[in-house]
């Protein structure tokens, strides 16, 4: 897995800085992330929640949370746990991510928590949708974060490995890029290995 490793985190590094050519990188990280799917939850710990635990700390309770970047569901389950009366939606690129997570939820939780196949570049979804959106280890694309996020509300992107997480972006160029689309009020947070970062829609 060292290559898909060293794939994503070049993946990350170029996009980041040219989103244009995300579109020759879709297909091969989407049919990589398909082929890790069965066993992608023997690959992560309770450290993948640490840090975004800390960042929602102090956030109110919104109505709409998204959760970019999906997976099989652990972070917007935990979403769904932590605020119990939102409605949560988790986007992924890859369908058999998706099939993993819609497999593994709860009957409780299921009239509130939907998961979508969708491209985080070009979002289906209406402008200032959601009033918390939540990547993990996750590319983020800046126009569509601003675009998605209701005024006043709550991005927080977070790493689970901090620096060593294959996709990661620099904190201060997240902020550099974030308050360009208009976000402020940022706060950083740490608990080894995982990192955050936090943001206000303004």
């Amino acid at each position: 897995m060292i290559d898909g490793q060293r794939f994503a985190r070049f993946v990350t590094d170029t996009v980041v800085r040219r989103p244009a050519l995300w579109r020759l990188f879709r297909r091969p990280l989407r049919a990589m992330f398909d082929g890790l799917a069965p066993a992608w939850e023997t690959r992560i710990g309770p450290h993948h929640l640490w840090a975004l635990d800390l960042a929602l700390a102090d956030v109110p309770a919104p109505q709409r949370i998204l959760d970019l970047g999906t997976g099989t569901g652990v972070v917007a389950l935990a979403l769904a746990e932590r605020y119990p009366a939102a409605d949560v939606v988790g986007v992924d690129i890859s369908p058999a991510m998706i099939e993993e997570a819609r497999r593994k939820t709860p009957q409780e939780a299921a009239g509130r928590v939907r998961f979508e196949v969708g491209d985080a570049s070009a979002l289906a979804c209406p402008d200032g949708d959601f009033g918390l959106v939540v990547l993990s280890n996750m590319i983020p694309f800046y126009e569509e974060l601003a675009r998605v996020t209701a005024s006043g509300g709550t991005l927080v992107l977070s790493f689970s490995r901090g620096n060593g997480t294959p996709i990661y972006v620099e904190p201060d160029r997240l902020r550099r890029d974030l308050e360009r689309r208009g976000f402020t009020e940022f706060a950083e947070f740490s608990a080894e290995p995982a990192t955050a970062v936090r943001a206000t829609r303004s």
